[in-house]
Formats: structure tokens, sequence, C-alpha cells
């Protein structure tokens, strides 16, 4: 009796949000200039980034208003990414297609190509919840250490390589090294240049707290500076921004007891939420729409939440459950609380 409720629900769900959609594309025409709009967006946040590190180069503005340009440009980017996975523009162009997909990777590095992450992205919407949705157990879902849930938000390589044994014997087709190589060169160079500035100022720190005399040679501080220039460009941004998406998305998707699409989201809209909110486009308050309707952009989907939302809510989708989170994300009915 449940599941024919929960169906006939979902039925009501998807149908509202399609309704929706139509009326707000009645209402604005261009909405249906979709390869175009996905195309300037895109465009847009590659502008915002390349303007941000260039006026960080210059002397215009300082490091850390660089990074948080940058991580809210690539925010924009990640979108776009999502939506391209989901064959939103250029469906029938395959160079327009793929140029985009190369752009969105290009300056997002903390995430592989875009091209093997579509396979595991409609893997999520197919074993969402459950252990064979490797997406979002990779950056965090379902953990129960909080301190190891911390470490994989931040540092998502480090966080693969300790848990790797345990995936290898959870998940179907598993394999570390089509994994990691799935970030060459463009991931590979991010950790590569994180780990080089954390090892090379951290002792740099210590041996300066101790006194000790350090005479690097001329080639090495040139190498050093442009580390640090990437650090604050390029590599930087793209920490804060997938630290924070990686935050709310492990938190908004349940994991473990779930059996329909009502069970495996929660909308994240609490105001503890909005500062990272703010680093992946308001993504834990639209987010669970997509799993309903993923054929829809991005920008549809923000449009259209707030009446969707309210929906939602009364057809018994939850709301900022925040205490799933210190419970591995479990969806927690009313006889296992």
């Amino acid at each position: 009796m449940q599941a024919n409720q929960d169906k006939n629900t979902i039925r009501e769900i998807v149908s509202f949000i399609k309704a929706q959609e139509n009326n707000l594309r009645c209402k604005l025409p261009i909405l249906a200039q979709q390869n175009s709009l996905g195309l300037a967006l895109l465009l847009f946040s590659v502008l915002g980034f390349m303007t941000s590190g260039i006026l960080y180069f210059y002397g215009l503005i300082p490091a850390w208003v660089c990074i948080v340009l940058g991580a809210l440009s690539t925010s924009i980017t990640h979108e776009i990414e999502h939506d391209l996975i989901h064959m939103q523009y250029f469906k029938t162009n395959s160079i327009m297609y793929h140029l985009m997909m190369f752009l969105v990777w290009i300056i997002r590095p903390s995430t592989i190509n875009p091209w093997y992450r579509k396979s595991i992205h409609l893997n999520h919407h197919k074993t969402s919840g459950t252990q064979q949705d490797i997406e979002e157990r990779l950056v965090g879902n379902g953990t129960k250490s909080h301190f190891l849930r911390l470490l994989v938000i931040c540092d998502g390589l480090l966080g693969l390589i300790l848990r790797t044994k345990q995936f290898s014997k959870e998940i179907k087709g598993y394999n570390f090294l089509r994994l990691f190589n799935a970030g060459f060169p463009l991931t590979t160079l991010y950790y590569i240049i994180i780990y080089a500035f954390v090892l090379f100022h951290g002792a740099n720190f210590i041996l300066e707290s101790l006194a000790i005399a350090t005479d690097y040679p001329a080639w090495f501080m040139s190498l050093v500076d442009y580390m640090n220039l990437a650090m604050v460009v390029w590599v930087a941004p793209s920490f804060l921004r997938s630290a924070c998406l990686n935050f709310v998305t492990s938190s908004m998707h349940y994991y473990g007891g779930v059996y329909n699409l009502i069970q495996q989201t929660q909308v994240l809209n609490h105001w503890a939420f909005i500062p990272f909110q703010l680093f992946c486009f308001n993504f834990g308050n639209s987010h669970t729409i997509h799993h309903f309707v993923p054929g829809q952009p991005f920008y549809i989907r923000q449009m259209i939440s707030k009446k969707v939302n309210a929906f939602m809510q009364e057809k018994g989708v939850r709301f900022n459950d925040l205490a799933s989170i210190l419970a591995a994300n479990r969806f927690r009915t009313s006889d296992n609380l």
C-alpha cells in the first residue's frame, strides 16, 4: 500500500515540476534558445574566472578576493557540466558539446574528466542511496567517521586511496587505476600543486621557526613563484568550490534505507548552509528537483524551486534533516529513528 502511495506521489511531483517548467517557458520565450544560453553562461563563468586571475596577477586584488571570485565562477561551470552530462546543450553538435566539456574541466581541475564522470553520474541516478553509488561515496556520503568524512570532502585523492580496499569489496566493477587515470592530466596536476605547496611552505615555516637558514637556488624559487600563482588563480578556487559542494551534496543525499525517489534526497535550505551554498550555486536547495526531473537546465530549476519546494514539502519530501548527517546519511523512518 505504501509503495503505491509513493509511486502516486512521485508522479504528482514530476507532473508539478514539468508544469512549472512549461509555464516558465511560455512566459520567457528566450528559454527556447537553450544551446545559446548554456554557451553564454559557460563563457560568462570562464570570463569571470580569467578576469579574477588577471586582476590578481597585476596586483589589483588580493589573493583571497581572487580565490572567492574564481570559486563563484566555477560554481556556475559545475552546473553547466551537470547539464552537459544530461545532454542539455548541443545534443546534435558534437564539436560544440565536447568543447564545452573541455572548458568546464579546465577551470575545475579538482574534478575528474567530465567524460568519465558522465558514466558515474548516470549510475548515480540508478543507484542513489546504495553501496553502488560511487559518485556520492567518493565525496563522503554514508561515511560514519566524521574525521574521514572531512578529509574526503577536502581531499578526494587521499580519501580514495584510504578507502580503495573497501570500495573494491563493495562496489561492482570498481577499479582504482581507471578512476585515478580519469583525472590525468588536469586533476593530477591539481594535486601535485596542492601537495607541493603544503610541503614547501610547511617545511619552510618549520625551518624559519627554528631559525635555520635556508638558501634556495634562483631556479627553484622561480618554480615556487609559479606554484604560488597557480595555487591562487587555479587550484584554490577549485578547492573551495569542490569542498563546499562535497559537503552539501554528501549531506543532502541519503545512504541506506532508500527505496524510491522520495527517499533519495532531502532539501537543504537551512541558514547554516548559506556560506556553502554560495559556492555550489544553491545546490542543496534545488538538487532534489533534479532527481525527479533530470532533463532540465540548472537555471530553470533555480527559477521554479520556490514553488516546487513548497509542493514537495507538502508531499512528504524531507527538508533540513540535519540529524541524518550525524547518522551517516541513513534514511530513517519512524520505526528506526
